[in-house]
């Protein structure tokens, strides 16, 4: 049965590839690679910019939290569906229309460097280096989605099935760029949403919906079921507000998301953006919703099989699910490879964007913005591509253990992007006032903060060694000592540094002014 997962994979992986090589033909210039011309439909911006932001970690990181810890992970769902309406209501519109009034910037470091009047680049050079350092680590988080996806359903090699996946996802966003990418994607929120559909409702007619509480108080739950599918509790206690507001914060990152960002910029016309702002609402709530029911419902069809925390095996719920629906249970082994090729979609529809974003940030923006203004059009789609394998071959370094938890990874990245980016990018599109100082102070404090928070072990503890009884003192990080999200912490940083830098250095020009009124208006 192995074969015809193969088979429905090969096909799937072809058909991206083909798609790369169509548009290849399509990129012109910069812009084209980078933008796609500025003319992206409704449809395959809404899709594209969802499937591009929700990864592999939908259908694997998400319904692993649910199984292993409740329904309380889905306070994430929440933020998360919280801040797509916001960004797409009051982000999107004024983006799009900001940065063609700004020297039709074609990526979020240009559009700020306009925006500010930054004469001496200073933003080109922190946006760049920020969205490198996070998205490297964001597409390992994709890389090791697609390892292991692989390596469950073929029995592959982890490494094997790491090297498979990313060289894949290398070839066509190397050879199609923006246009590439957004087609992709199109077809993979597609894609994502049918899987996420068929498959827990598959799951509860052949297990019988009389079953879902009986197996799961039998899986070994550490609390009971009826707490284990309350929101409001978290390891059998009321769930706290500081965990609560932690969730919810992860909406807080939509703002600064730079692959998200960019399909607001490429978007034909606001005709077409009003219709993207539907579909996209429409599918993000239907596919976090669901995501969630996936956790809660695998749990319960796979018992007795119960999958450990330990080696991150939770994550790998919907594709077990799959596995014995389309293998075991009912003898259709193509169609589950077609199910499966939906994870595929979200790995490759977010590792693609974050790619082409951080190959436009050093191409664009810091070498020809900083470093060397004279170069051309095609030296620095030769620049460009040569990035993508850059970061693809370090974000595979990055994916290189097995146990990498893409939940963790996930975290970790959208935190730096979302406090870095979304203050500076908010406060560009609703505060006149805003300078570059305040813009500059902004970024560097969010992503310093988050750097800071989840990784520099600052905060002395005392616990006792199982093994000698001994105190022991040891150091964590303030993530670890507090449970408080970084970006909620980093966001709050960065907002406070922008007012503060804005107000006590000089005021902005009165051409920036009338430029922000005049896109307030809608006169571009």
């Amino acid at each position: 049965m192995t074969k015809w997962i193969l088979a429905a994979f090969a096909c799937y992986m072809l058909g991206m590839i083909i798609i790369g090589a169509a548009n290849a033909k399509k990129n012109k210039n910069a812009d084209d690679y980078f933008l796609g011309g500025r003319n992206l439909g409704g449809w395959v911006a809404a899709l594209s910019a969802q499937a591009s932001d929700m990864s592999g970690w939908l259908l694997m990181g998400l319904p692993g939290a649910i199984y292993a810890f409740g329904a309380n992970q889905a306070w994430i769902a929440i933020g998360l569906f919280i801040g797509t309406v916001f960004n797409w209501l009051f982000i999107s519109g004024p983006l799009r229309r900001y940065t063609i009034k700004a020297g039709n910037a074609m990526t979020i470091p240009e559009y700020l460097s306009n925006r500010f009047r930054d004469k001496n680049n200073i933003l080109k050079a922190v946006s760049s280096i920020v969205i490198v350092i996070f998205f490297l680590v964001y597409t390992a988080s994709a890389f090791a989605a697609g390892g292991k996806l692989f390596a469950s359903v073929t029995k592959m090699d982890y490494h094997q099935a790491l090297t498979l996946g990313a060289v894949v996802i290398l070839i066509y966003t190397f050879l199609g760029g923006f246009l590439a990418v957004c087609t992709t994607d199109f077809i993979q929120g597609t894609m994502m949403l049918l899987g996420i559909i068929i498959v827990p409702i598959v799951a509860v007619m052949v297990m019988g919906s009389g079953y879902i509480i009986p197996n799961l108080i039998d899986s070994g739950l550490n609390t009971s079921a009826r707490e284990f599918l309350n929101i409001f509790y978290e390891n059998g206690e009321p769930i706290t507000v500081t965990s609560i507001l932690s969730q919810l914060a992860w909406g807080l990152g939509y703002c600064g998301m730079p692959h998200i960002l960019v399909r607001f910029m490429a978007v034909r016309d606001e005709k077409e953006l009003g219709k993207s702002r539907k579909v996209a609402i429409v599918w993000v709530l239907l596919s976090l919703a669901i995501a969630c029911i996936i956790g809660v419902i695998g749990r319960a069809y796979l018992y007795p099989t119960v999958l450990s925390t330990a080696d991150g095996a939770n994550e790998n719920v919907y594709i077990e699910m799959i596995k014995k629906l389309f293998m075991d249970d009912i003898s259709l082994p193509f169609i589950g490879g077609i199910l499966l090729c939906g994870i595929l979609a979200a790995i490759m529809s977010t590792a693609d964007s974050q790619l082409l974003v951080a190959s436009s940030s050093v191409a664009k923006d810091l070498c020809k913005g900083v470093f060397f203004k004279k170069l051309t059009d095609k030296q620095i789609l030769i620049i460009a591509r040569v990035t993508v394998v850059v970061v693809a071959v370090i974000a595979y370094a990055i994916a290189w253990n097995p146990n990498s938890s893409i939940m963790g990874l996930v975290s970790d990245a959208w935190a730096g992007l979302g406090s870095a980016f979304g203050p500076t990018i908010l406060m560009s599109l609703y505060w006149k006032k805003t300078n570059l100082a305040g813009a500059a102070a902004g970024m560097i404090s969010g992503g310093a903060t988050v750097i800071i928070w989840d990784y520099i072990k600052i905060v002395k503890d005392t616990v006792i060694n199982e093994v000698t009884g001994k105190e022991e003192i040891i150091r964590q990080t303030l993530a670890k000592s507090t449970g408080v999200y970084s970006l909620l912490v980093g966001f709050a940083v960065s907002l406070l540094f922008i007012i503060i830098f804005t107000l006590i250095t000089k005021p902005v020009s009165e051409d920036i002014i009338e430029e922000f009124e005049a896109v307030k208006n809608g006169n571009i």
